[in-house]
């Protein structure tokens, strides 16, 4: 059975989300179906490394097509979110994800026509894809670098392919610094988890303290304790970044097991970062 018809009345939707695996996705995209068959498109949080929106340039270089943003304009910072909400970090989620990402596609996708959604899932994210296929179908998602078997590692050696052969394009800095993203990092991710967290502990700790403070002024407002962090093992319980007073009992980071965030990238020059 043949698929939808992608052109440019029904352009495939393709996510760039910043990172280096949405950022292959969408030239994957372009390249299958057409530059002007694809509409790349950018949620922005606000909360975005400056970093990201230099990388932002340099894709649409390589695409040879601007990448449209958009964004939720109920709220005019990614704290107001969790001011309104008393939430960082939960079971189901963080309330910044839903809010800022998750509604604004939605909004998005109702009052625009598309074929298919695609969407930087790489080869080690096929169960989230299936999820999503099984439960959200409507959506009509496709995972090109699932589809090619593509890790998050070979995105970053096709992105320094293009950056030797045909033009300037360097991956963010966030994956030269040893991270495995480039989500929010103005702040810092509250969904980075526990090794994240230790290392912006120790190579900055200004947006470290920040971000305790956060979960300590939430934790007062609400009365109960809010956090980034849980700690997984059994029993584990949530995790303060520091300490807070009216919670002596419970752990904080520095309790918890040094966890350390492998490097996604070969030295390249990079080894002294």
């Amino acid at each position: 059975m043949m698929g939808p018809v992608v052109n440019k009345e029904h352009p495939v939707i393709a996510w760039w989300s910043g990172g280096v695996t949405s950022a292959v996705t969408c030239k994957l995209c372009i390249d299958w179906w057409g530059v002007e068959n694809v509409r790349v498109v950018c949620i922005d949080t606000h909360n975005e490394d400056e970093d990201t929106y230099r990388f932002k340039a340099d894709c649409e270089k390589w695409y040879g097509k601007e990448i449209e943003m958009i964004s939720n304009k109920r709220y005019s910072s990614i704290e107001d979110v969790w001011y309104e909400n008393l939430s960082l970090n939960v079971a189901t989620g963080a309330k910044c994800s839903s809010e800022l990402k998750i509604v604004t596609r939605q909004q998005f996708i109702k009052q625009n026509k598309f074929s298919y959604q695609a969407f930087g899932f790489d080869s080690s994210e096929s169960n989230r894809a299936k999820g999503m296929l099984e439960n959200n179908a409507h959506l009509r998602p496709i995972f090109p670098l699932i589809s090619l078997l593509l890790t998050k590692k070979a995105c970053i050696k096709i992105i320094e392919k293009a950056n030797s052969l045909f033009l300037s394009i360097q991956v963010p800095k966030t994956y030269r610094q040893g991270y495995h993203n480039n989500n929010c990092f103005n702040t810092g991710c509250v969904q980075g988890g526990i090794g994240y967290w230790q290392k912006i502990m120790k190579e900055d700790h200004a947006k470290f303290y920040k971000m305790a403070m956060v979960e300590h002024e939430l934790t007062d407002l609400k009365g109960e304790p809010v956090t980034c962090l849980k700690d997984q093992s059994k029993d584990g319980g949530l995790v303060f970044l520091l300490p807070h007073p009216k919670y002596p009992d419970m752990k904080d980071i520095s309790m918890m097991k040094g966890r350390a965030v492998e490097p996604l990238m070969e030295c390249n020059g990079f080894c002294a970062v």
